[in-house]
Order: C-alpha cells, then sequence, then structure tokens
C-alpha cells in the first residue's frame, strides 16, 4: 500500500481560510462584526496566537478591519476595488500605437507547492493551473508572464483562447478584481525567462511579483519579467 504523503494545511490556514471562504460567499457582507478571537480558538481547538496570524494576514490582504476593544469587522470592498488599477498590457502597447502579439508557451494544470499553497489557500498537492506567456511589442518581446491560477475563481482557463484575448482581460471579467499585492525587483532572467525573451541570461531585468484578489479569494499568483534595456517604471502624483 502506497504511503499517504498528504501534508496538512497549516492550523492558522483552516481559520483563515473558514473566515475568508464565508465573506466570499457572503455568508459576512462589508461592516459585519466576526466571530471573536475566543469564539475562534473554541470553535477550531487551536491556540489564540494562530487565530491572531489568521486575522492578521487577513487585515494585511485588506479582507478585514480590527478595531481594538470592539471586534474584528468585514472591510468594505468597493472602498479597496476604487483605488486599485490593473491595466493589461496590450491596451498598454495598443495605446501607444504599436502592435501587440502574444505567444504561448505553456498552458497546464500543476500541484501546488508549499509556497503556492500558502499564496493560494489550499493544500499541498492541490491542482492550480499555470501558464507561460511572451508579450510582443512590434515583434520585440518585452514580458514574460509566467502566472498560476485559482480553478475556483477561473475553471475555464485551460480552454481560453488566447489568441483573442489575455490572461489579464479574461481574470478581471471572471472575478473582479478587489485587491492586489504586488513586489518590483532588479533581477536577472531565469533561463526560460532567457530564452524566451531572446536576452543574455546576465541582462538584468525588471521583476514584478503581483497578487490578485477578488472577494477574499486568491485568483492569481503572476511573476512578468521584462528586459531592463526595453522597460521603463514610471508614474507620478499630485499634491
Amino acid at each position: 500500500m502506497e504511503e499517504d504523503r498528504t501534508i496538512e494545511a497549516p492550523q492558522y490556514l483552516r481559520v483563515k481560510n473558514h473566515l475568508r471562504q464565508g465573506i466570499a460567499n457572503g455568508r459576512w457582507v462589508a461592516g459585519d462584526q466576526l466571530p471573536s478571537e475566543a469564539e475562534l480558538v473554541a470553535l477550531f481547538k487551536v491556540s489564540r496566537m494562530t487565530v491572531n496570524r489568521a486575522l492578521r494576514e487577513l487585515y494585511q490582504d485588506g479582507l478585514i478591519q480590527r478595531m481594538q476593544g470592539v471586534g474584528t469587522f468585514v472591510a468594505d470592498m468597493h472602498r479597496i476595488s476604487s483605488t486599485l488599477t490593473v491595466r493589461d498590457l496590450a491596451e498598454e502597447i495598443e495605446s501607444r500605437g504599436r502592435r501587440h502579439e502574444l505567444r504561448v508557451h505553456k498552458v497546464e494544470t500543476v500541484a501546488a507547492t508549499p509556497e503556492l499553497a500558502g499564496d493560494f489557500g489550499v493544500k499541498v498537492g492541490e491542482a492550480l493551473f499555470h501558464s507561460v506567456i511572451v508579450h510582443l511589442e512590434n515583434g520585440k518581446a518585452i514580458q514574460c508572464e509566467d502566472r498560476y491560477v485559482n480553478p475556483l475563481t477561473a475553471p475555464e482557463y485551460l480552454g481560453v483562447d488566447f489568441e483573442k484575448t489575455t490572461p489579464t482581460q479574461y481574470l478581471l471579467k471572471v472575478a473582479p478584481l478587489s485587491e492586489a499585492r504586488y513586489t518590483i525587483e532588479a533581477l536577472l532572467p531565469s533561463d526560460l525567462e532567457a530564452k524566451l525573451l531572446c536576452i543574455s541570461k546576465r541582462e538584468p531585468c525588471l521583476v514584478v511579483k503581483r497578487r490578485t484578489f477578488s472577494v477574499g479569494r486568491t485568483v492569481t499568483s503572476v511573476r512578468l519579467t521584462h528586459p531592463g534595456s526595453l522597460y521603463l517604471l514610471e508614474g507620478g502624483f499630485q499634491t
């Protein structure tokens, strides 16, 4: 008989997922008070420290508000989404009067690693969708998109015709965005990224790592790699 190698999710994830799923399915809506720490400790038979970690991560994800001495409440999703913009690269390129092309390198189902399981709130080994796509501007590769997708939020992802739409366009349509978290780093490309972008393995790249959420559930985790010599990140603000 084969040994069962299933790894149980950390205790805090059980608490976190219970609350997150309750928010996602409408059990608790914006402004509702969630169960107290003491109630969650009793319900899940875990320590207060475990419950506190779950609540802290939900707060960091923008899903709840915590008021000392009062309680924990579901955050206002409309307020969060109104300050967030994720723009599609194809629209960005076309707005410059250039031609956008997309080349699909890989679309598949993979098993969640421990790191991905933590990102998506699933068990290690559960199925996730994975795609690797290269975006071109006037025939020049400018972005390698390495993306993982939650099957629960986009069950038809593997069957999408990416000749007609981009992953970003499709995901924004099927899973309206409520929150995003990202980092931007200067890194060397992986072997695959260098090959797909037709650059040297020693060429510095601008790498954006982004996770997006829809009503409390992780939709996608993506690594966007751009050749440093071809990409400029800019922005501004007014006072």
